[in-house]
């Protein structure tokens, strides 16, 4: 990994080097495999230390800025973030990646599907007793199912109804 630093009213000692190049070999593993570029920014101002860490990771750009008393705790903690950043970011790629269908398997799926007959067809028949109840109830019952209609016989005129539920949210009733 490269690391280039800049220090803003401040020199950057051997010392304040070798610290952060200590804790960047530590997350070292979570870069492998591409070329990561840090640039460490260290500045003091009025006795806070501030440590700014810029990594350019694939095509990806990570940052952490924090602000203490110590120059060390403010860079610990900024590769503290960087770390988590990095394994958020892994662990998203890691997870894009296991949900991904090879171009393959899709052309193979697609001739097993059988075309669509000319005719339609009746597939599933339901058989069941028709209750006499009025619209009312069956809008309850309705309501109480998530199917989007409902047979019954209406109790006032002794003939087959059905209530179905509109887009609107609303009842509609068909009455032969």
């Amino acid at each position: 990994m490269k690391i280039e630093y800049t220090g803003r009213h401040i020199e950057v000692t051997p010392a304040l080097r070798k610290h952060v190049e200590s804790h960047f070999k530590r997350i070292e593993h979570l870069f492998k495999g591409k070329r990561a570029e840090a640039h460490v920014t260290i500045e003091v101002e009025r006795g806070r230390h501030r440590a700014e860490i810029v990594v350019k990771w694939r095509s990806d750009v990570l940052t952490a800025t924090t602000t203490d008393a110590d120059m060390y705790l403010s860079l610990s903690r900024s590769v503290d973030k960087i770390e988590r950043q990095a394994l958020k970011l892994k662990n998203k790629v890691i997870d894009r990646s296991h949900k991904a269908i090879k171009a393959g398997t899709i052309g193979e799926r697609s001739s097993e599907v059988k075309p669509s007959p000319s005719k339609p067809r009746i597939i599933k028949t339901r058989r069941y007793a028709v209750k006499p109840m009025t619209p009312e109830e069956g809008a309850l019952e309705l309501s109480g199912t998530d199917a989007s209609f409902f047979v019954f016989r209406n109790a006032d005129t002794d003939r087959i109804s059905v209530i179905y539920t509109r887009k609107d949210g609303n009842f509609g009733l068909i009455e032969p």
